[in-house]
């Protein structure tokens, strides 16, 4: 993966959410629905957590939370669709321009606008929370479209709103995701990449940072901890090939949320690596038997989970 479809990743960002807001919550409104929506969104049900963020929107037209949402979910049909098995893992590549896209990036400018208004009456590390998450958005589907300057300048202004959020309360822990995911890939460019951030003006990041800002986006984060955790896991496996390390990190993804073919695929890539292969055969299984629910996202990784399953020479059914 080079820099720039890296740093949309930072961009896969988003808005993974998964913790119960605290009474002290650096959110001044977390609705109680909210857990329910991210449960709806993990646990594969896109659509109805569209129509329960959609819900939050008509409620508080004016706050950048049910728009997140909504985007978020959107984005997990994104990423499944565009999905493929490669290398031995499933991750989304590369794909073109389409349609749909439309109203994604619609709702990432609106997230960001909404901030942007609320930031003229008062500077706030939720506000500017909420505006990186608008720009980090946008820069990950730019990503996916190798669009590559609009990557790399909507995920500079994501990075420097979420730093920004951390300046202004260091203890916002759920910035520190976005910051982690940036200092992780920043470091991790090839030669040719590096020369384009230095043409650009991309600032420059450590990979060490970056691992340690994860760590805290996972252990104190109030939306973010799931996001962490599944990015975290994703990049030692693609980029550093601590296949058990990144395991540990995944496991309670999966076990949470076993309704989601994501998770399940993402571990069974692990066992597989580690070797062990009656463990990364359940896990297959487990994605490819998971009920469809009628979309384009469920049923491609239906598909990817049949051809992870021949990868490793395991077709027959259960």
């Amino acid at each position: 993966m080079n820099f720039l479809k890296g740093l949309a990743v930072l961009m896969l960002v988003a808005l993974s959410f998964a913790a119960s807001p605290a009474q002290d919550a650096p959110f001044r409104w977390l609705p109680p629905e909210t857990n329910s929506i991210l449960d709806k969104i993990y646990g594969g049900d896109a659509q109805a957590a569209i129509e329960a963020a959609q819900r939050l929107q008509r409620e508080n037209p004016q706050h950048p939370l049910g728009y997140a949402l909504e985007a978020e979910a959107e984005w997990w049909d994104i990423w499944g669709s565009s999905a493929e098995y490669k290398y031995g893992m499933t991750m989304a590549r590369h794909r073109g321009v389409l349609a749909a896209d439309r109203r994604y990036l619609e709702l990432a400018a609106r997230i960001s606008a909404l901030a942007e208004a609320q930031l003229k009456d008062q500077e706030t590390a939720e506000m500017k929370f909420f505006n990186g998450m608008g720009y980090a958005l946008a820069a990950r589907l730019y990503g996916l479209r190798v669009e590559n300057r609009n990557t790399a300048r909507a995920g500079v202004r994501a990075r420097d709103n979420f730093a920004r959020a951390i300046a202004l309360d260091p203890d916002f822990a759920d910035a520190y995701l976005g910051l982690g995911l940036y200092n992780y890939y920043v470091d991790t460019l090839p030669g040719i990449a590096r020369m384009l951030r230095f043409m650009m003006g991309i600032p420059g990041g450590s990979k060490t940072e970056g691992i340690h800002q994860l760590k805290i986006a996972i252990a104190e984060g109030i939306l973010t901890s799931a996001a962490a955790r599944f990015y975290l896991s994703l990049n030692l496996h693609n980029y550093d090939h601590q296949y058990k390390a990144a395991l540990e990190i995944l496991l309670p993804l999966w076990q949470k949320y076993p309704t989601n073919p994501v998770f399940q695929l993402a571990a069974g890539d692990l066992y597989a690596k580690l070797g062990q292969h009656e463990m990364a055969v359940a896990r297959y299984r487990a994605a490819a038997e998971i009920p469809v629910h009628d979309s384009e996202c469920a049923n491609h990784l239906h598909k990817l989970a049949q051809v992870s399953l021949a990868a490793i020479g395991s077709t027959e059914p259960r």
